[in-house]
Protein backbone atom coordinates (compact mmCIF):
# COMPACT_ATOMS: atom_id res chain seq x y z
CA UNK A 1 0.00 0.00 0.00
CA UNK A 2 1.31 3.45 -0.86
CA UNK A 3 -0.04 6.84 0.15
CA UNK A 4 0.45 10.02 -1.91
CA UNK A 5 3.42 12.20 -0.98
CA UNK A 6 2.67 15.63 0.45
CA UNK A 7 4.65 18.56 1.83
CA UNK A 8 3.61 20.07 5.13
CA UNK A 9 2.39 23.32 3.59
CA UNK A 10 0.06 21.37 1.29
CA UNK A 11 -1.78 20.19 4.39
CA UNK A 12 -2.16 23.44 6.29
CA UNK A 13 -0.58 26.70 7.44
CA UNK A 14 3.11 26.61 8.45
CA UNK A 15 5.07 29.42 10.10
CA UNK A 16 7.84 29.98 12.62
CA UNK A 17 7.13 31.33 16.08
CA UNK A 18 8.14 34.87 16.95
CA UNK A 19 10.51 36.31 19.51
CA UNK A 20 11.78 39.54 17.99
CA UNK A 21 13.02 41.50 21.01
CA UNK A 22 16.76 41.68 21.67
CA UNK A 23 17.93 40.73 24.21
CA UNK A 24 15.43 37.89 24.51
CA UNK A 25 15.95 37.56 28.25
CA UNK A 26 14.78 41.13 29.01
CA UNK A 27 12.85 40.94 32.28
CA UNK A 28 9.94 43.11 31.12
CA UNK A 29 8.93 40.49 28.54
CA UNK A 30 8.02 37.89 31.15
CA UNK A 31 5.74 37.19 34.09
CA UNK A 32 2.39 37.99 32.51
CA UNK A 33 -0.71 35.92 31.67
CA UNK A 34 0.35 34.50 28.28
CA UNK A 35 1.90 31.00 28.23
CA UNK A 36 5.29 30.96 26.50
CA UNK A 37 6.16 27.49 25.18
CA UNK A 38 9.84 26.61 24.74
CA UNK A 39 11.55 23.63 23.07
CA UNK A 40 11.89 21.79 26.39
CA UNK A 41 8.14 22.13 27.01
CA UNK A 42 7.49 20.48 23.65
CA UNK A 43 9.96 17.69 24.37
CA UNK A 44 8.46 16.90 27.77
CA UNK A 45 4.86 16.97 26.57
CA UNK A 46 3.15 13.77 25.60
CA UNK A 47 0.52 14.35 22.90
CA UNK A 48 -0.72 17.72 24.14
CA UNK A 49 1.14 20.65 25.72
CA UNK A 50 -0.65 21.43 28.96
CA UNK A 51 2.25 22.66 31.13
CA UNK A 52 4.85 25.40 30.74
CA UNK A 53 7.54 27.07 32.82
CA UNK A 54 7.46 30.64 31.47
CA UNK A 55 4.88 33.29 30.58
CA UNK A 56 4.92 36.49 28.54
CA UNK A 57 3.74 39.91 29.69
CA UNK A 58 1.83 42.31 27.44
CA UNK A 59 5.22 43.51 26.16
CA UNK A 60 6.24 39.93 25.50
CA UNK A 61 3.06 39.25 23.56
CA UNK A 62 3.53 42.44 21.52
CA UNK A 63 6.82 41.16 20.08
CA UNK A 64 5.54 37.60 19.64
CA UNK A 65 2.35 35.90 18.44
CA UNK A 66 -0.45 34.04 20.21
CA UNK A 67 -1.16 30.67 18.58
CA UNK A 68 -4.49 28.92 19.07
CA UNK A 69 -4.99 25.61 20.86
CA UNK A 70 -4.78 22.80 18.32
CA UNK A 71 -1.58 24.11 16.72
CA UNK A 72 1.09 21.44 16.24
CA UNK A 73 4.45 22.65 17.59
CA UNK A 74 7.59 21.37 15.84
CA UNK A 75 11.02 22.15 17.33
CA UNK A 76 13.76 23.12 14.87
CA UNK A 77 16.61 23.84 17.28
CA UNK A 78 18.11 22.10 20.33
CA UNK A 79 15.66 19.17 20.29
CA UNK A 80 15.13 18.52 16.59
CA UNK A 81 11.66 17.57 15.35
CA UNK A 82 10.04 17.02 18.75
CA UNK A 83 6.34 17.61 18.38
CA UNK A 84 3.26 18.19 20.52
CA UNK A 85 -0.10 19.90 20.11
CA UNK A 86 -1.07 23.04 22.02
CA UNK A 87 -3.88 22.36 24.48
CA UNK A 88 -3.97 26.09 25.29
CA UNK A 89 -3.51 29.35 23.43
CA UNK A 90 0.20 30.18 23.72
CA UNK A 91 3.24 31.95 22.30
CA UNK A 92 6.45 30.26 21.23
CA UNK A 93 9.82 31.48 19.83
CA UNK A 94 11.30 31.07 16.36
CA UNK A 95 12.99 27.84 17.45
CA UNK A 96 9.51 26.29 17.14
CA UNK A 97 7.43 26.00 13.96
CA UNK A 98 3.66 26.07 14.17
CA UNK A 99 1.46 23.92 11.92
CA UNK A 100 -2.28 24.58 11.73
CA UNK A 101 -3.92 21.78 9.74
CA UNK A 102 -6.47 22.38 7.03
CA UNK A 103 -9.26 20.39 8.67
CA UNK A 104 -10.37 19.03 5.31
CA UNK A 105 -6.90 17.60 4.62
CA UNK A 106 -5.05 16.75 7.82
CA UNK A 107 -5.40 15.70 11.45
CA UNK A 108 -2.78 17.34 13.71
CA UNK A 109 -2.49 14.15 15.77
CA UNK A 110 -1.64 12.09 12.70
CA UNK A 111 1.04 14.57 11.58
CA UNK A 112 2.54 14.48 15.09
CA UNK A 113 2.66 10.66 14.99
CA UNK A 114 4.09 10.77 11.47
CA UNK A 115 6.99 12.86 12.76
CA UNK A 116 7.52 10.41 15.60
CA UNK A 117 7.50 7.40 13.28
CA UNK A 118 9.34 8.55 10.20
CA UNK A 119 10.87 11.97 10.35
CA UNK A 120 12.88 12.72 13.50
CA UNK A 121 16.02 10.83 12.44
CA UNK A 122 15.65 12.06 8.89
CA UNK A 123 15.57 15.68 10.08
CA UNK A 124 18.57 15.18 12.32
CA UNK A 125 20.64 14.09 9.30
CA UNK A 126 20.31 17.60 7.85
CA UNK A 127 22.64 18.90 10.55
CA UNK A 128 24.80 15.88 11.31
CA UNK A 129 28.17 17.09 12.53
CA UNK A 130 27.01 20.62 13.31
CA UNK A 131 27.93 22.11 16.68
CA UNK A 132 24.30 23.14 17.20
CA UNK A 133 21.47 21.14 15.68
CA UNK A 134 19.24 23.37 13.61
CA UNK A 135 16.51 22.89 11.04
CA UNK A 136 15.18 25.71 8.93
CA UNK A 137 11.60 26.11 7.81
CA UNK A 138 12.77 25.81 4.19
CA UNK A 139 14.37 22.42 4.89
CA UNK A 140 11.26 21.30 6.71
CA UNK A 141 9.02 22.26 3.79
CA UNK A 142 11.30 20.56 1.26
CA UNK A 143 10.42 17.15 2.67
CA UNK A 144 7.60 15.05 1.28
CA UNK A 145 5.99 12.29 3.26
CA UNK A 146 3.19 9.76 2.71
CA UNK A 147 -0.22 10.96 3.86
CA UNK A 148 -3.47 8.97 3.51
CA UNK A 149 -6.96 10.39 3.24
CA UNK A 150 -8.37 12.27 6.24
CA UNK A 151 -10.56 9.39 7.43
CA UNK A 152 -7.57 7.02 7.54
CA UNK A 153 -5.52 9.68 9.34
CA UNK A 154 -8.20 10.01 11.99
CA UNK A 155 -8.52 6.25 12.46
CA UNK A 156 -4.76 5.87 12.92
CA UNK A 157 -4.63 8.87 15.28
CA UNK A 158 -7.54 7.49 17.32
CA UNK A 159 -5.75 4.16 17.89
CA UNK A 160 -2.48 5.79 18.90
CA UNK A 161 -3.99 8.57 20.99
CA UNK A 162 -5.81 5.97 23.10
CA UNK A 163 -2.37 5.06 24.50
CA UNK A 164 -1.50 8.71 25.04
CA UNK A 165 -4.79 9.34 26.82
CA UNK A 166 -3.96 6.55 29.28
CA UNK A 167 -0.44 7.92 29.72
CA UNK A 168 -1.81 11.40 30.46
CA UNK A 169 -4.32 10.00 32.93
CA UNK A 170 -1.54 8.18 34.78
CA UNK A 171 0.58 11.33 34.83
CA UNK A 172 -2.26 13.30 36.43
CA UNK A 173 -2.71 10.59 39.05
CA UNK A 174 1.02 10.66 39.82
CA UNK A 175 0.90 14.44 40.29
CA UNK A 176 -2.02 14.13 42.70
CA UNK A 177 -0.27 11.43 44.72
CA UNK A 178 2.95 13.44 44.88
CA UNK A 179 0.96 16.54 45.89
CA UNK A 180 -0.71 14.56 48.69
CA UNK A 181 2.69 13.53 50.07
CA UNK A 182 3.93 17.14 49.95
CA UNK A 183 0.79 18.55 51.61
CA UNK A 184 1.12 16.06 54.46
CA UNK A 185 4.80 16.99 54.77
CA UNK A 186 3.91 20.67 55.09
CA UNK A 187 1.24 19.93 57.69
CA UNK A 188 3.57 17.83 59.87
CA UNK A 189 7.01 19.36 59.32
CA UNK A 190 6.40 22.99 58.33
CA UNK A 191 3.28 23.86 60.32
CA UNK A 192 4.30 21.29 62.98
CA UNK A 193 0.80 19.85 63.25
CA UNK A 194 2.00 16.26 63.46
CA UNK A 195 0.15 13.55 65.43
CA UNK A 196 0.31 14.38 69.13
CA UNK A 197 1.80 17.85 68.61
CA UNK A 198 -0.45 19.25 71.35
CA UNK A 199 1.56 17.35 73.95
CA UNK A 200 5.08 18.08 72.63
CA UNK A 201 7.15 20.98 73.91
CA UNK A 202 8.53 23.23 71.16
CA UNK A 203 11.53 25.55 71.63
CA UNK A 204 12.77 27.89 68.90
CA UNK A 205 10.65 26.04 66.36
CA UNK A 206 12.13 22.64 67.21
CA UNK A 207 9.86 20.04 68.85
CA UNK A 208 11.36 18.05 71.70
CA UNK A 209 13.15 14.98 70.34
CA UNK A 210 13.66 16.54 66.90
CA UNK A 211 16.93 17.91 65.48
CA UNK A 212 17.70 20.96 63.34
CA UNK A 213 20.65 20.06 61.12
CA UNK A 214 21.90 20.27 57.50
CA UNK A 215 21.55 18.12 54.42
CA UNK A 216 25.28 17.48 54.59
CA UNK A 217 24.95 15.98 58.06
CA UNK A 218 21.80 14.05 57.10
CA UNK A 219 23.35 12.54 53.94
CA UNK A 220 25.72 9.64 53.45
CA UNK A 221 26.90 10.78 50.01
CA UNK A 222 26.76 13.98 47.93
CA UNK A 223 28.48 14.08 44.56
CA UNK A 224 28.13 15.07 40.93
CA UNK A 225 27.85 12.27 38.38
CA UNK A 226 30.22 11.03 35.70
CA UNK A 227 31.34 12.20 32.26
CA UNK A 228 29.64 9.46 30.24
CA UNK A 229 30.91 7.51 27.25
CA UNK A 230 27.75 7.48 25.18
CA UNK A 231 26.94 4.32 23.25
CA UNK A 232 23.41 3.55 22.06
CA UNK A 233 24.17 -0.18 22.20
CA UNK A 234 25.50 -0.16 25.79
CA UNK A 235 23.55 -1.45 28.77
CA UNK A 236 24.27 1.39 31.20
CA UNK A 237 21.80 4.25 31.64
CA UNK A 238 22.80 7.82 32.45
CA UNK A 239 20.24 10.34 33.73
CA UNK A 240 20.70 13.93 32.53
CA UNK A 241 19.06 17.26 33.30
CA UNK A 242 16.29 16.74 30.77
CA UNK A 243 15.12 13.65 32.65
CA UNK A 244 14.24 15.66 35.77
CA UNK A 245 11.07 17.74 35.73
CA UNK A 246 8.08 18.28 38.03
CA UNK A 247 9.73 16.17 40.77
CA UNK A 248 9.72 13.16 38.45
CA UNK A 249 12.43 11.23 36.59
CA UNK A 250 11.65 10.25 33.01
CA UNK A 251 13.97 7.35 32.19
CA UNK A 252 12.78 7.40 28.58
CA UNK A 253 14.94 10.52 28.15
CA UNK A 254 18.01 8.87 29.69
CA UNK A 255 20.86 7.92 27.36
CA UNK A 256 22.93 4.75 27.21
CA UNK A 257 26.62 4.72 28.03
CA UNK A 258 29.41 2.18 28.39
CA UNK A 259 31.69 3.66 31.06
CA UNK A 260 31.89 1.71 34.33
CA UNK A 261 30.82 4.22 37.02
CA UNK A 262 32.25 4.14 40.54
CA UNK A 263 29.97 2.04 42.72
CA UNK A 264 29.05 5.08 44.81
CA UNK A 265 27.79 6.85 41.71
CA UNK A 266 25.37 4.12 40.73
CA UNK A 267 22.07 5.64 41.80
CA UNK A 268 20.12 3.74 44.45
CA UNK A 269 16.50 3.64 45.47
CA UNK A 270 15.84 6.77 47.56
CA UNK A 271 18.66 8.91 46.15
CA UNK A 272 17.64 12.50 45.47
CA UNK A 273 18.86 13.95 42.17
CA UNK A 274 19.36 17.71 41.78
CA UNK A 275 20.11 19.52 38.51
CA UNK A 276 23.27 21.48 39.24
CA UNK A 277 24.20 23.46 36.10
CA UNK A 278 22.49 25.76 33.61
CA UNK A 279 19.89 28.47 33.92
CA UNK A 280 16.64 26.84 32.83
CA UNK A 281 16.83 23.57 34.76
CA UNK A 282 19.03 24.51 37.75
CA UNK A 283 17.74 23.24 41.07
CA UNK A 284 15.14 20.79 39.80
CA UNK A 285 14.70 17.96 42.30
CA UNK A 286 13.42 14.41 41.94
CA UNK A 287 13.80 11.23 43.98
CA UNK A 288 14.99 8.05 42.31
CA UNK A 289 12.39 5.39 43.08
CA UNK A 290 13.53 2.63 40.74
CA UNK A 291 15.39 -0.64 41.30
CA UNK A 292 17.60 -0.65 38.21
CA UNK A 293 21.15 -1.89 38.60
CA UNK A 294 23.37 -0.09 36.08
CA UNK A 295 22.17 3.51 36.21
CA UNK A 296 24.09 6.68 37.02
CA UNK A 297 23.87 10.45 36.37
CA UNK A 298 26.01 12.77 34.30
CA UNK A 299 28.19 15.58 35.65
CA UNK A 300 25.34 18.13 35.48
CA UNK A 301 23.34 16.28 38.15
CA UNK A 302 24.15 15.84 41.85
CA UNK A 303 23.33 12.67 43.78
CA UNK A 304 22.22 13.30 47.39
CA UNK A 305 21.91 10.04 49.33
CA UNK A 306 20.03 10.06 52.64
CA UNK A 307 21.69 8.69 55.77
CA UNK A 308 20.45 5.23 56.70
CA UNK A 309 18.59 6.43 59.78
CA UNK A 310 16.36 8.80 57.78
CA UNK A 311 13.01 7.72 56.30
CA UNK A 312 13.64 7.70 52.56
CA UNK A 313 10.42 9.40 51.46
CA UNK A 314 10.66 12.09 54.14
CA UNK A 315 14.12 13.02 52.82
CA UNK A 316 12.92 13.14 49.21
CA UNK A 317 9.82 15.21 49.89
CA UNK A 318 11.83 17.62 52.06
CA UNK A 319 14.25 18.43 49.23
CA UNK A 320 11.46 18.58 46.63
CA UNK A 321 9.72 21.10 48.90
CA UNK A 322 12.85 23.28 48.73
CA UNK A 323 13.18 23.20 44.93
CA UNK A 324 12.35 26.88 44.35
CA UNK A 325 14.88 27.98 46.97
CA UNK A 326 17.58 25.63 45.68
CA UNK A 327 17.20 27.17 42.21
CA UNK A 328 18.32 30.55 43.63
CA UNK A 329 21.64 29.21 44.95
CA UNK A 330 23.45 28.94 41.62
CA UNK A 331 26.54 31.02 41.00
CA UNK A 332 28.24 32.11 37.78
CA UNK A 333 27.26 33.50 34.40
CA UNK A 334 23.62 33.27 33.36
CA UNK A 335 24.16 30.38 30.94
CA UNK A 336 26.82 28.67 33.09
CA UNK A 337 25.23 28.80 36.52
CA UNK A 338 26.57 26.18 38.93
CA UNK A 339 25.12 24.72 42.10
CA UNK A 340 27.97 23.64 44.34
CA UNK A 341 28.13 20.62 46.61
CA UNK A 342 28.69 22.94 49.57
CA UNK A 343 25.49 24.89 48.79
CA UNK A 344 23.49 21.68 48.79
CA UNK A 345 25.20 20.37 51.93
CA UNK A 346 24.38 23.61 53.79
CA UNK A 347 20.63 23.34 53.17
CA UNK A 348 18.69 23.08 56.45
CA UNK A 349 16.59 20.10 57.45
CA UNK A 350 14.47 19.51 60.55
CA UNK A 351 14.77 15.81 61.35
CA UNK A 352 11.76 14.47 63.28
CA UNK A 353 11.79 11.97 66.08
CA UNK A 354 12.06 8.34 65.03
CA UNK A 355 8.40 7.74 65.86
CA UNK A 356 7.08 10.65 63.75
CA UNK A 357 9.51 9.97 60.90
CA UNK A 358 8.47 6.32 60.78
CA UNK A 359 4.80 7.26 60.95
CA UNK A 360 5.18 9.65 57.99
CA UNK A 361 7.06 7.00 56.03
CA UNK A 362 4.32 4.45 56.70
CA UNK A 363 1.61 6.86 55.53
CA UNK A 364 3.28 8.02 52.31
CA UNK A 365 4.99 4.76 51.33
CA UNK A 366 1.70 3.56 49.89
CA UNK A 367 1.42 6.77 47.85
CA UNK A 368 4.88 6.26 46.39
CA UNK A 369 4.21 2.58 45.77
CA UNK A 370 1.26 3.68 43.61
CA UNK A 371 3.50 6.23 41.88
CA UNK A 372 6.01 3.49 41.01
CA UNK A 373 3.23 1.28 39.60
CA UNK A 374 1.80 4.13 37.51
CA UNK A 375 5.29 5.08 36.28
CA UNK A 376 5.91 1.52 35.11
CA UNK A 377 2.52 1.48 33.41
CA UNK A 378 3.46 4.67 31.55
CA UNK A 379 6.70 3.08 30.33
CA UNK A 380 4.84 -0.01 29.14
CA UNK A 381 2.18 2.07 27.38
CA UNK A 382 4.88 4.07 25.58
CA UNK A 383 6.60 0.88 24.46
CA UNK A 384 3.34 -0.57 23.16
CA UNK A 385 2.48 2.67 21.35
CA UNK A 386 5.95 2.95 19.82
CA UNK A 387 5.81 -0.64 18.57
CA UNK A 388 2.43 -0.04 16.97
CA UNK A 389 3.35 3.34 15.49
CA UNK A 390 5.60 2.29 12.54
CA UNK A 391 3.37 -0.65 11.67
CA UNK A 392 0.37 1.64 11.31
CA UNK A 393 2.36 4.20 9.36
CA UNK A 394 3.71 1.73 6.80
CA UNK A 395 0.36 0.02 6.35
CA UNK A 396 1.45 -3.26 7.92
CA UNK A 397 -1.62 -3.08 10.16
CA UNK A 398 -4.91 -2.18 8.51
CA UNK A 399 -7.20 0.38 10.13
Amino acid sequence: MSWPLRTLDELGYVSRGRSRHRPRDAAHLYGGPYPFIQTADVKHANLYIKEYTQTYSEAGLAQSKLWNAGTLCITIAANIADTAILDIDACFPDSVIGFIPDKSKADARFIKYLFDALLQKRYQRFTQGAAQDNLSQAKLLSLKFPVPDLTTQQMIADRLSAYDDLIENNRRRIQLLEQAARLLYKEWFVHLRFPGYEHVKIEDGVPEGWEKTTIGAASSFISRGITPKYDNEASGLVINQKCIRHHMINLDLARRQSKEPPVQKLVRFGDVLINSTGAGTLGRVAQYLFDLGNCTVDSHVTIVRPAEYLPVHFFGVHLANMESYIATLGRGATNQTELSRDSIAALPILVPSNAIGTMYGDVVSNLFRQIRILTEQIRNLRKARDLLLPRLMNGEIAV
